[in-house]
């Protein structure tokens, strides 16, 4: 039940134009700190050191298919199942991410629902990632296109080719 109010209160507010001005200032509004962040400068450090590291998408299909980090694992949103994620080590530091970092707080709440013990919530999601100019993908090819999920949502997106 959670988890429908908050997929409606979120996308109620995504429709009303709220007045937020930033990445910084929607995570602030919309996300309880549940799921402990990660800075993207600090997960792109993690990933150039090798450090092992599960990228999990929370996002719909439609956005993935535009681009998405290298190795991420598609687990959606709406329909997330606790089978996309089973053959995963709980032990191991996961990083789920969407646009910005409310959608995947809530899979990451789910995440530590399922047991897992590492998990992080990408702060300012693939927006922010790609806005400090650090690379997507589309089937293994660098792209400059991130798909940013509505025109409202769109505007904290700054330096990629916006996709609806």
């Amino acid at each position: 039940m959670r988890y429908k109010i908050s997929i409606l209160v979120f996308f109620v507010l995504s429709l009303t134009g709220c007045a937020q001005s930033s990445i910084y200032e929607a995570i602030k509004t919309y996300n309880s700190g549940s799921v402990e962040y990660i800075l993207v400068e600090d997960l792109k450090e993690k990933l150039e050191s090798k450090e092992k590291v599960y990228l999990l998408d929370a996002r719909a299909k439609e956005e993935y298919k535009v681009s998405h980090f290298k190795d991420a694992i598609w687990i959606g949103y709406k329909k997330f199942e606790k089978s996309k994620v089973e053959n995963l080590d709980k032990d191991q530091l996961v990083v789920v991410y969407c646009s910005i970092g409310v959608r995947s707080e809530q899979i990451g709440e789910k995440l530590q629902d399922l047991g897992f013990k590492n998990v992080q919530n990408l702060y300012g999601g693939i927006f922010d990632w790609s806005n400090k100019g650090y690379p997507v993908y589309k089937n293994e090819m660098e792209t400059n296109k991130v798909h940013a999920y509505n025109k409202f949502w769109s505007k904290f997106l700054t330096k990629a080719e916006k996709i609806y």
